[in-house]
């Protein structure tokens, strides 16, 4: 098998020591309420820019990955989920360890991070090969509604507003208007600014909208970052090894749903661990107590939400649609790398892509003793880090990251412009990763139309070009779909997860 000719490369003490790094940095990131697995993503991209494409991509995986483990730290000790995947880790983490059991609740949390991640990753090596020669049959069109369907997805499940979510999805694509047109050429609203000619760079755009207003949220609070933990009293090995093998259906089927919802462009992980611990905490015995403490909404939770980080790569690297927030930043550096995205990625860098998902194999076992042994520590010292040092390294990091790309100070403004944009916005309940979905998908929504509209013009079938193709039909279908169904798999998520709370009560 060709994945087993990559294994021997991912060995190299090189890679190892970058994916060992990643998941540090990831956890360390995941671990601090509020800098989600997007910002842990972005805010380590100048790093990943010094590297190697495959070095670089496996570094951003594991950070991606260790943050999504990293968020169940705060989760479980303060009740305070350190990225959204985590939100429903604290129904029952947070009782375990005011039982004295926070160190089990952190290793079981550890295990199914582990499950979940390896299932996510096992997927993508099923599927994305047959996937990428269905993608071959897309022309411009299809690309036209797929770009569309991405940027539908992420507006419909941004923050449970749909209007809201589509009007910053809609100022993203108006962002990705400016500078030189990819059709026709033509300049558009640059103002005779020179800087604008290129367009709105992504990479520095992505740092501004996603991580500045986190980084201005912590001016803002007066209060400390984060609370003293709850003091741990237990951290057997043995115990959490038996609850996972207890709950062994658990951990598969959470593990399978967050696979299936991480291949849904832009579902991300928390839609993700909310299904699979509404169906858990459904298909749980009387003896379970979930909402009290029960190691199984742990497993549910945790599991899920890892599965999402290698699934997402699906769409992400063979469609050019993000499955995730976090896989817009990762493709981002993957065009920075000059890695081309779509069918073409599995013929002409398919060494790239195979020593990847080798390296992330191996990163996720590494895990298991990264999060075992260094999370803890690394958690006690984010806890006691104090502000006036936590805000400058950020901001530090965040001057870098835009700089870094193309080395002008143009995109340091940019960074900062589009950065205040969102912390204002996000005031008034509008979420920032739709305008950067719609800042990427943009140009390829409109060269796919503009170049279908020609094509179709010429045909005298403009109509037949847009509507009649089979995979149209079916994209359009798609996109009304992902309109509808993710507000009504909310409401009976939680209508699931209210009447469990009513019958336990």
């Amino acid at each position: 098998m060709e994945f087993l000719q990559h294994i021997s490369a991912s060995f190299s003490p090189y890679i190892l020591a970058v994916g060992t790094c990643g998941l540090f940095l990831g956890i360390l990131l995941g671990a601090l309420p509020g800098l989600s697995s997007t910002f842990s993503c972005a805010v380590m991209l100048p790093i990943s820019f010094s590297m190697d494409p495959v070095p670089g991509l496996i570094f951003l995986g594991t950070v991606y990955m260790g943050s999504t483990y990293g968020g169940s730290f705060s989760a479980i000790l303060i009740k305070t989920p350190g990225t959204p995947q985590s939100i429903t880790t604290t129904f029952d983490g947070f009782p375990m360890a005011k039982r004295g059991e926070g160190g089990l609740a952190l290793s079981i949390a550890c295990m199914a991070s582990v499950i979940g991640g390896l299932t996510g990753i096992f997927v993508f090596l099923w599927l994305a090969p047959p996937l990428a020669e269905f993608a071959l049959m897309f022309g411009p069109a299809e690309y036209f509604w797929l770009a569309l369907f991405g940027l539908t997805i992420i507006a419909s499940l941004s923050e449970g507003n749909l209007m809201k979510g589509l009007i910053s999805g809609f100022f993203g694509l108006a962002l990705s208007q400016i500078g030189v047109s990819v059709v026709s050429g033509d300049m558009r609203f640059t103002y005779e600014n020179s800087a604008l000619i290129g367009g709105i760079p992504i990479i520095p755009a992505t740092i501004g909208l996603l991580c500045l207003p986190v980084a201005i949220d912590l001016i803002a609070d007066a209060d400390h970052h984060l609370s003293t933990p709850l003091t741990e009293r237990s951290n057997n090995f043995l115990r959490a090894a038996r609850a996972i093998w207890d709950r062994k259906q658990n951990a598969l089927r959470s593990s399978i749903i967050g696979t299936l919802v991480g291949i849904i462009p832009a579902a991300g992980g928390a839609i993700a661990s909310l299904v699979a611990y509404a169906e858990a905490s459904r298909t749980a015995k009387k003896s379970d107590r979930f909402g009290d403490g029960d190691p199984g909404g742990i497993i549910a939770s945790e599991s899920a939400n890892n599965a999402t980080v290698g699934s997402g790569l699906i769409p992400t690297f063979v469609l050019g649609i993000p499955g995730t927030p976090p896989d817009a930043v990762i493709l981002g550096a993957m065009m920075v790398h000059g890695v081309q995205i779509g069918p073409k990625l599995f013929t002409e860098h398919n060494d790239i892509v195979l020593t990847f998902l080798s390296g992330m194999t191996i990163a996720t076992v590494l895990m298991l003793p990264v999060g075992l042994f260094l999370g803890r520590f690394i958690y006690s010292a984010v806890t006691k880090m104090p502000k006036s040092y936590l805000v400058p390294m950020v901001a530090l990091m965040l001057v870098i990251g835009s700089f870094a790309i193309q080395n002008n100070y143009h995109d340091i403004v940019i960074m900062l412009v589009l950065g205040i944009i969102a912390w204002v916005i996000s005031r008034f309940g509008f979420p920032a990763p739709p305008i950067v979905l719609g800042l990427l998908l943009g140009p390829i929504a409109e060269q796919g139309f503009a170049q279908a509209l020609m094509i179709g013009r010429a045909k005298d079938s403009v109509l037949e070009i847009f509507f009649a193709r089979p995979i149209s039909i079916a994209l359009i279908g798609c996109i009304l779909a992902a309109i509808v169904l993710p507000p009504l798999l909310r409401r009976s998520s939680f209508n699931r997860l209210r009447m469990k709370e009513n019958v336990s009560t």
